[in-house]
């Protein structure tokens, strides 16, 4: 696929695009895995757009916890960051063997380079793009966020921006992620899908 065509498609939509379960029939077997900062939308987005295609909702952190036994809070403090990711890496590579799906990942998971490999060998990446500003708003609500917990959340929250956001720019397609009904995103991302494949870039 050209790689004008992993850019921002949000633009190239003119009129409301309906999801329908055919478009999830080209996937076969892979999933539409959603990447992103904290907040971003991917949840619940993700559960939206899971309806509307008529496939699966996966919550990779939910799963994580699940395998687990205790919060995602409570695994960096009780274990640290770097034994999280272990396991997160594990527990996506196993959930990409269930598609089709919608796989809502956490905001580090792509992060790590083998868990992009297998993202990009089973499923079709979706960058939902959020300014910063949105995701402060979005996030000051919640506590629930261990990679915040620090003396200046807003200057984290900047500096992993920085630092993640080139990474997500791999992603095969980016929606932006704004105020908007979550619905009107889902047809974007639909939109993002169907230009991706009647460009020759796969499902």
């Amino acid at each position: 696929m050209p790689a004008a065509a992993t850019e921002q498609v949000t633009d190239q939509v003119t009129d409301q695009v309906l999801a329908t379960p055919d478009d999830a029939a080209p996937l076969g077997g892979r999933s539409i895995v959603l990447v992103g900062m904290m907040g971003s939308g991917k949840s619940s987005i993700g559960r939206r757009l899971a309806t509307r295609l008529a496939i699966p909702f996966v919550d990779a952190d939910g799963e994580i916890e699940a395998a687990a036994g205790m919060t995602i809070p409570e695994i960096f403090e009780r274990h640290g960051e770097p034994y999280f990711r272990a396991g997160e890496a594990r527990v996506i590579a196993r959930l990409l063997d269930n598609g089709p799906q919608v796989l809502a990942t956490g905001g580090g998971a792509f992060m790590n380079p083998d868990t992009r490999a297998t993202i990009r060998a089973k499923g079709v990446s979706v960058w939902l793009k959020a300014e910063i500003d949105i995701l402060i708003k979005r996030i000051k609500r919640r506590n629930d966020r261990p990679m915040l917990n620090t003396d200046d959340p807003a200057a984290t929250l900047a500096a992993l921006v920085a630092q993640r956001y080139p990474v997500y720019a791999e992603a095969d397609l980016t929606v932006h992620s704004r105020d908007v009904p979550h619905d009107t995103i889902v047809d974007e991302i639909v939109a993002a899908l169907r230009c991706r494949r009647t460009g020759g870039g796969g499902p």
